[in-house]
Formats: C-alpha cells, sequence, structure tokens
C-alpha cells in the first residue's frame, strides 16, 4: 500500500511580515544617510578692517574672515556665539568672533568673522613676524569649537565641533596660500 504523501508547506503571506520587512529597510537606509558628519570650514580670505598706531607702542589690527561653511548633514542645525583662537609661533596672537546663527540642512555659505590681532603681543614676536613677511610666508594655527543642535521637528540634538587649522598665508597680500583644517564632532544624548 502507497503512503500518501502531503503536498509540501508553504509559507503565507502577510502584511506584518512585508510591513516589518520595509520598516527594517527604512531605518537601515535611513541610519546610512542620516548619520551625522562633521561640518567643513575652509578659509577663503583674509583682509585688514582696521589698522590703528597709538604711541608710544599701542597696535590695534582688525581682520575680516571670510569662510565657507558646509553643512553636509541632512537636517539644519543652529549654534551658539564661539571664539576662534589665532596662534602663531604656539602663542595666543589673536581671536575672531563667531555669532550665533544657523544653517540649512546640505548646505554652503560665506561667513565673514570679525578679527582682533593683540597688539603686544604682536610686539613681543615682531623678529619673526618681520622674517616672514620678508620670505612671504606665515603659518598660523586657529582652533574653535562650536556647541550647538540638530533639529527636525520636535527632535533636537545637541552637539559640538571642534576644528583644528593650520593656515599658510601671504602676511603682504593677505592670500591664503595653504590649510589644512580637521574636525571632530561630539555628539549628545537629548
Amino acid at each position: 500500500m502507497g503512503s500518501a504523501s502531503s503536498p509540501p508547506s508553504r509559507r503565507r503571506w502577510s502584511w506584518g511580515s512585508a510591513l516589518a520587512g520595509a520598516a527594517t529597510t527604512a531605518a537601515a537606509t535611513a541610519l546610512v544617510l542620516c548619520r551625522p558628519r562633521d561640518p567643513r570650514f575652509e578659509l577663503i580670505s583674509i583682509s585688514l578692517s582696521t589698522f590703528h598706531f597709538r604711541p608710544p607702542a599701542a597696535l590695534d589690527i582688525g581682520l575680516t574672515l571670510t569662510v565657507h561653511a558646509t553643512n553636509p548633514n541632512v537636517v539644519p542645525v543652529r549654534y551658539g556665539p564661539s571664539t576662534v583662537s589665532i596662534l602663531y609661533g604656539g602663542a595666543h596672537l589673536g581671536t575672531a568672533r563667531l555669532d550665533a546663527g544657523g544653517q540649512p540642512a546640505t548646505s554652503c555659505r560665506l561667513l565673514n568673522l570679525p578679527a582682533r590681532l593683540d597688539g603686544v603681543e604682536l610686539a613681543h614676536r615682531a623678529r619673526s613676524i618681520i622674517s616672514d613677511v620678508a620670505r612671504r610666508h606665515m603659518e598660523l594655527e586657529a582652533t574653535v569649537e562650536i556647541a550647538g543642535e540638530a533639529a527636525v521637528l520636535l527632535w533636537s540634538r545637541p552637539f559640538s565641533v571642534r576644528i583644528d587649522s593650520h593656515i599658510t598665508v601671504d602676511p603682504i597680500f593677505l592670500e591664503v596660500v595653504e590649510q589644512e583644517n580637521s574636525s571632530e564632532m561630539q555628539l549628545y544624548l537629548a
């Protein structure tokens, strides 16, 4: 006598399984596309805005730094005010001011940062500065830490980003010759 064989078992299609698969795929895609990326900053130009000499030894030099800022993230960011430290030969030479503001998602913009150089520190470094002017090659360092938040609707995520720059300029024409920038972002739990 032959045994009756049953048909192979078939899995039944269900809306629940389809929705769970679609949700998993969407979450994985969102995770890859929305992962936070460091913003990018590039010094485009330096211009002299003020130059005052007040004897006996007071020197006031103001600059405007034009910076190209890029937000590569898919969410807009808001940030608080920050101070950029400008260093020469390891010594604090001056500061630039970044006002509080924001930047739309995946966008670029130019920022004009007012800067002041310390006349006393310039006087202490006069010999090195004169040598750099003669060579038309001056190396500067700049550091800044910017705190802010990325926000979409009701969701907000605080962050801070530290940017370190090594900039070579022609001190006669105030041209940016070369620069190397690095940034490191820190995300905080809300």
